[in-house]
């Protein structure tokens, strides 16, 4: 369960200010008093209108424009959440597992996987994998086995009384799963004689051959700029899913969901020696026909939230694509899109096998989230160059706080907290440590912090655009307060202006020369992180809990409506890692996808759209329900979920 959500929509009110007592030297109590006038009412803005965007593109203008006010309307506020079904209808509960039925499948190998060579089961430390790269491994049935098996596959299953579910590699809100994935590979042994394309079913752990290609599409992967010995991974997404349970804010929590499978990707990938590359130049046409998901179905939005029997909306929108390839063989390539569309093209003949399962009777069609994820569609960037960088390491200031964990002991046993301890202690040394692991530059003895170069940021293709608000409870040696993680240095000028002036900004103490982390004021914040993230105990009885900051309306300005999901991803990236961070420690994690947008920002000073709270999580030592058996992944129980 990774995104925490009220189970019942309500309406709560409260005093208009939240004071505490707090101690100097900032008092955080004047800091942080929050008067909420009517500017918070139900779907308002930091501002009091939608802001106007200066563009000579009519049509792009329209976008923005549109993804503004989807991500307006779909706000949680203090005197009402965003509009949600309100009531589980679990008659309907969508299938989490997507089946081609009729298309071969193709069973994988399980754990324990050998070194094909050596006979050696991976002890690779999770630690290490941040410092360097192994060897890479050559792609083989065994080795993309392992790679499916360490990032998208089962983790567990779950039972108590008379409910089983089965918990994944890849978090997703509620336990949903909208993510689902594609391998575009050459000819792999017993996998395919021939260059194919082909579905990933998690619950076999097996791949679906969706359709095979006969001219040898990676016959030559030199001409679209990328190595030879390469494949593809693609993701896309079914709302339904996750609007099922979270109504109009689904499309947030999906896009969420993506980052967490990238990130999840480039982990599994780094632990076979290989690379992970978004290309990004592709348009969401060239997607629909490398995975083969625009012949699910389309259909006309209507323009209110509609019930009834809509399969039409069980389809699969598509995400991106990304390139694995072995470590090292890629840096100074530049992919040409133009070529890589052309090949696209030629998907469209071929003789696509299996037809989608149904995954409910009947749904809610929630209008805005169609909307809205066809405007964000990317056109292709022909012109569009995504440079493979050297590997970059992370930082280092506290290996001792690391367990000794392999790579895939913390990948396949990280789990989402559904309770903190309220008590757990983590020092100072480890905190640090890791928020040197959620920089996107890594260790660098100059420049800013920024460009994506370090493990798994280095899968992205922009310049970081996110930010992280720390609220610290339960750090030793490091004082209660409100902290601030400044990822691409380029902001940091923008970020105290547009800030409240207050704010001190202050290095706190022993924190490490190359952690762009500063003290914004000192004080308990447990009440405010808790009341910010829908009263949820979880957000305050951590070691520290976060809200992910975006530069939000500029990055849409300058790039386009498409960029709107990709804030998304890069913070379920960040979330990833703070996910494998926690385990690797000793202690938990869990992504909070409620929380009350408006207020986060008011407490920061931050007014507009320039910036943006997307997504927030609490960082500390778990409670366990002992009511709840854990089940092997393989082989799973016998029934449907």
């Amino acid at each position: 369960m990774q995104c925490h959500h009220p189970r019942h929509i309500f309406f709560p009110r409260f005093s208009r200010s939240l004071h505490h007592h707090l101690h100097p030297p900032k008092p955080i109590s004047r800091i942080f008093t929050m008067s909420f006038s009517s500017s918070s009412t139900p779907h308002s803005s930091s501002s009091s209108a939608s802001p106007s965007i200066p563009d000579n593109n009519e049509q792009q203008t329209s976008k923005i424009n549109q993804v503004l006010q989807y991500h307006k309307q779909t706000k949680h506020n203090f005197t009402q959440y965003a509009r949600s079904p309100g009531r589980l209808d679990w008659a309907n509960q969508p299938d989490p597992f997507r089946r081609y039925i009729s298309s071969p499948l193709i069973n994988l190998q399980h754990f324990p996987i050998t070194d094909e060579e050596q006979g050696k089961k991976s002890n690779l430390s999770y630690f290490s994998l941040f410092n360097s790269l192994p060897a890479a491994k050559p792609m083989s049935f065994s080795s993309i086995s392992q790679f499916l098996y360490d990032s998208l596959a089962l983790s567990a299953w779950k039972t108590t009384g008379f409910s089983t579910w089965s918990l994944r590699v890849n978090p997703s809100s509620g336990n949903l799963h909208p993510t689902e994935a594609y391998i575009i590979a050459p000819a792999i042994g017993s996998l395919s004689k021939f260059d194919f394309v082909a579905h990933y079913a998690p619950k076999e752990h097996g791949l679906e051959i969706r359709a095979e290609i006969r001219d040898g599409f990676f016959r030559d992967c030199c001409k679209f700029g990328l190595p030879d010995d390469c494949f593809f991974v693609g993701f896309s997404s079914i709302f339904w899913r996750e609007a099922w349970k979270y109504g109009e804010r689904a499309f947030r929590y999906c896009n969420h969901d993506v980052g967490h499978a990238i990130a999840s990707v480039a982990m599994a990938a780094a632990e076979l020696g290989w690379d992970v590359k978004l290309l990004d130049g592709l348009g969401g046409s060239e997607l629909e026909k490398l995975m083969g998901v625009g012949d699910i179905g389309k259909f006309s939005v209507p323009s209110r939230p509609v019930k009834g029997e809509f399969p039409e909306i069980e389809f699969e929108h598509p995400d991106c694509m990304l390139a694995v390839f072995p470590c090292g063989e890629g840096e100074g390539r530049i992919v040409d899109y133009a070529k890589l569309s052309e090949a696209a093209k030629e998907f469209s003949r071929l003789e696509w096998k299996g037809k989608a399962n149904m995954l409910s009777k009947e749904h809610i069609v929630w209008d805005v989230i169609y909307k809205t994820s066809e405007v964000v569609k990317k056109p292709l960037s022909v012109g569009k160059c995504s440079r493979i960088d050297p590997f970059q390491s992370s930082g280092v200031c506290s290996e001792s706080s690391y367990k000794e964990l392999t790579v895939r002991e913390v990948i396949r046993n990280r789990r989402s907290a559904v309770d903190m301890d309220g008590v757990t202690e983590i020092h100072r040394d480890t905190f640090y440590q890791i928020l040197l692991h959620c920089l996107p530059s890594g260790s660098r003895s100059e420049g800013k912090q920024g460009k994506p170069l370090a493990l798994p940021f280095r899968a992205l293709s922009w310049d970081s655009e996110v930010h992280a608000a720390l609220f610290v409870h339960r750090v030793s040696g490091l004082r209660n307060g409100l902290y601030f993680l400044v990822r691409n240095e380029d902001h940091f000028e923008d970020l105290r202006k547009v800030m409240k002036p207050e704010f001190t900004w202050n290095k706190p103490d022993g924190c490490p020369d190359d952690l762009p982390l500063y003290e914004l004021a000192l004080g308990d914040c447990r009440e405010l992180s808790k009341r910010l993230s829908c009263h949820q105990d979880i957000a305050s009885d951590g070691c520290f809990s976060l809200g992910m900051i975006a530069h939000f309306e500029p990055s849409l300005r300058e790039k386009g409506a498409w960029m709107y999901p990709r804030l998304f991803w890069e913070t379920g990236v960040l979330g990833q890692v703070l996910y494998l961070e926690a385990h690797a420690v000793g202690i938990s994690a869990t992504g909070i996808g409620c929380f009350f947008d408006d207020p986060v920002h008011e407490v920061l000073g931050l007014k507009g759209s320039d910036y943006q709270s997307l997504y927030h999580f609490t960082v500390g030592g778990p409670v366990l329900d002992k009511r709840i058996m854990s089940l092997p992944a393989y082989p799973g129980p016998e029934i449907d979920v």
